[in-house]
């Protein structure tokens, strides 16, 4: 029986502990306090005394017909993104799972995109597909403008979805084969023996058995969207929200407007409005599709 540590003095443990606590305080709750006070203040950007304006804010954001419009591209981001990624996912996982010849080094293969920075992705499709020397280019000099990121809002909210696709497809790749390594073999095997195909195998065994991993990366994979690291990064680094606000999501219009329009207020604001859409879309997935999620 293993033997739990007790400690004599209450002051130890909090001792032990005070530093994590220290950074938690500093980096988390502090910030946290910092943006629900100036979501409801007047912030000067230069210092000085703030200003309380109650719902100001809000209405302000709200009343911007830009913001819905960065509303709507977050909204199209977040779906299709991860849609496309978990389903380019399992479909390797899938492929990968048979212990074909040359499949461990498919399984490194499609790892690699996750290890790469979104902001490096970014520059790096950036010319791949640009309109002028890219792979696109032969395109355009057949059809112009077929493909033109820089002119059409359309293209390049299209070229940072396949971005953000790229990168994370590997990510859902690596917990959906670790799903796939736990369905037992004599299930497959059994169907296998008659007569079910590799496809009807997946649609009728494998799929519904990963239903806990698949709801799991639904989740992160729309917060992700949201609000990712890599989702601000790709669309800074490749089309800096533009053209004409195409690519504006709300993550990125939250730091253009704090850092470089200086309205630390109306950012917080946008902020706690987007912490509550991604409450609101969690609150769906946990009402309604996960009542489709068997554990057992």
């Amino acid at each position: 029986m293993e033997k739990r540590t007790a400690y004599k003095s209450t002051w130890l443990p909090l001792l032990f502990a005070s530093p994590q606590l220290l950074l938690i305080f500093l980096f988390f709750y502090w910030p946290v306090f910092a943006v629900i006070n100036w979501a409801f203040t007047l912030e000067p950007p230069f210092g000085g005394a703030a200003e309380f304006v109650g719902l100001a804010n809000f209405q302000e954001a709200l009343a911007d017909p830009l913001y819905w419009n960065s509303v709507v591209i977050s909204l199209i981001f977040a779906i299709v993104g991860p849609f496309f990624a978990i389903l380019i996912g399992l479909v390797l996982a899938l492929a990968v799972d048979r212990q074909l010849p040359g499949s461990g080094f498919f399984r490194v293969l499609y790892i690699l995109p996750y290890a790469i920075a979104g902001p490096a992705a970014g520059l790096a499709f950036r010319f791949i597909l640009s309109p002028e020397r890219g792979l696109a280019a032969s395109l355009n000099a057949i059809w112009p403008d077929l493909w033109n990121p820089a002119k059409y809002g359309g293209h390049a909210l299209a070229l940072v979805i396949i971005i953000f696709i790229w990168k994370w497809a590997g990510y859902t790749f690596i917990f959906l084969l670790a799903g796939l390594q736990a369905v037992p073999r004599a299930l497959t095997e059994a169907a296998a023996m008659d007569g079910s195909g590799p496809i009807r195998r997946a649609i009728d065994i494998q799929v519904p058995l990963l239903a806990p991993t698949l709801f799991f990366l639904l989740v992160t994979m729309m917060t992700e969207g949201f609000v990712g690291s890599d989702t601000f990064g790709i669309v800074h680094h490749t089309t800096g929200g533009g053209p004409n606000h195409g690519t504006e999501v709300m993550v990125f219009r939250i730091v253009d407007e704090a850092f470089k329009g200086l309205n630390y207020s109306g950012a917080s604001a946008q902020s706690l409005i987007l912490i509550a859409l991604i409450m609101v879309f969690t609150f769906i997935q946990f009402r309604f599709i996960e009542r489709q999620v068997h554990y057992k």
